[in-house]
């Protein structure tokens, strides 16, 4: 008898837990929408919509933008990894600057960066935000035309794009 008594007092206490998660998920939802700076339940979550700059332009390129850009040779290519990932390979002609060492190599590359130049940021991964931070870093130091190119050195190899490995300083 004491082992029906207990499976009735935790039958209850799930069902309690159940409403209390039901009523808390339609409360805060009630409190989203009521909000001024609510979030949307429905969005589009992807890396080139949340590479936004503080001005609301979008900093995401795309590949084929990159690609004519690079053929033109009308872009500076920036790899935001670390340098030993740059040397095992990168977009040909592409400058290294590591965005974890960058205030350490951004004194260095500034004379080969002209303000007006088209600078194209990469690092390698969808969620990879070290392009996006150094494009942003940039955008402070006053280079105002920086776009990042998300997911660029894997984008750039399946592309079948010029790449070369080792250190091109001059």
């Amino acid at each position: 008898m004491q082992h029906g008594l207990f499976q009735s007092y935790m039958k209850d206490i799930l069902w309690q837990a159940f409403f209390i998660l039901l009523i808390s998920i339609a409360i805060g939802l009630a409190v989203n929408q009521i909000r001024s700076d609510s979030i949307p339940l429905i969005t589009d979550w992807s890396a080139e919509k949340r590479l936004i700059s503080d001005s609301g332009e979008s900093l995401a390129i795309t590949i084929s933008l990159a690609k004519d850009l690079f053929e033109k040779n009308e872009a500076i290519f920036l790899d935001a990894r670390d340098k030993s990932q740059f040397e095992s390979g990168h977009i040909k002609g592409a400058k290294n600057l590591p965005w974890h060492a960058v205030e350490q190599y951004f004194i260095e590359m500034v004379p080969h960066l002209p303000n007006d130049a088209h600078i194209i940021t990469y690092c390698d991964g969808e969620s990879c935000a070290l392009s996006h931070e150094l494009a942003l870093f940039l955008n402070e130091m006053g280079f105002d035309n920086v776009k990042i190119l998300v997911n660029g050195w894997t984008v750039w190899q399946q592309m079948n794009l010029p790449v070369e490995s080792g250190s091109n300083e001059e």
